[in-house]
């Protein structure tokens, strides 16, 4: 039998489906824990963070790459997590929300955006954090402008962004503050 082809069965209504089903053995490491696991070729990556890992912080929203609350790292990069399969992450490390804080010391990130309200109903926030935490490991000290472009993959329903940005600046300010 050769890939992609399989046996069908066909149910009373007619209906046909594959009853082969193709498994990936795949391993990864998320938030420092090492995964051994099987994936179908169709599963997404979010599908298996959230179903299977239970890591609930990465969300579904648009499924086509545009708005960011699936975000999560990957090997260190944001990815939108929503259409990549969960196959391509074998091998890679991915950091989620989740695992962002150290020793129960939540990132400067996380406490910023809790101290300057950089979020309402926190749908988007993961994804902005993680997306925030990249820009600040390549720019320490960024411009307006810079971080509203970075930002731009990040879509936030609830606010005018104003204290999304005053959050990772307060953040970059104390990040830079710890590293001198």
């Amino acid at each position: 039998m050769s890939a992609g082809k399989g046996r069908l069965e066909f149910m009373a209504n007619g209906i046909s489906r594959r009853t082969d089903r193709q498994i990936i053995p795949i391993a990864f490491t998320v938030n420092g824990v090492q995964y051994d696991i099987e994936v179908e070729p169709h599963e997404l990556l979010l599908d298996v963070i959230r179903e299977r890992l239970g890591l609930t912080g990465v969300k579904r929203s648009c499924d086509v790459q545009v708005c960011g609350a699936c975000t999560l790292l990957l090997n260190g990069r944001p990815v939108s997590s929503c259409t990549l399969p969960a196959f391509e992450a074998s091998g890679r490390e991915i950091l989620t929300i989740e695992g962002l804080a150290t020793n129960g010391k939540l990132h400067p990130l996380q406490e910023a955006f809790i101290e300057h309200g950089g979020f309402q109903c926190g749908f988007c926030t993961p994804g902005m954090i993680l997306t925030a935490k990249v820009l600040l490991e390549e720019k320490p000290d960024p411009s307006h402008e810079e971080i509203v472009h970075f930002m731009h993959g990040n879509i936030c329903r609830c606010t005018g962004y104003k204290k999304i940005i005053e959050s990772i600046v307060a953040a970059a300010k104390t990040m830079r503050a710890s590293a001198a």
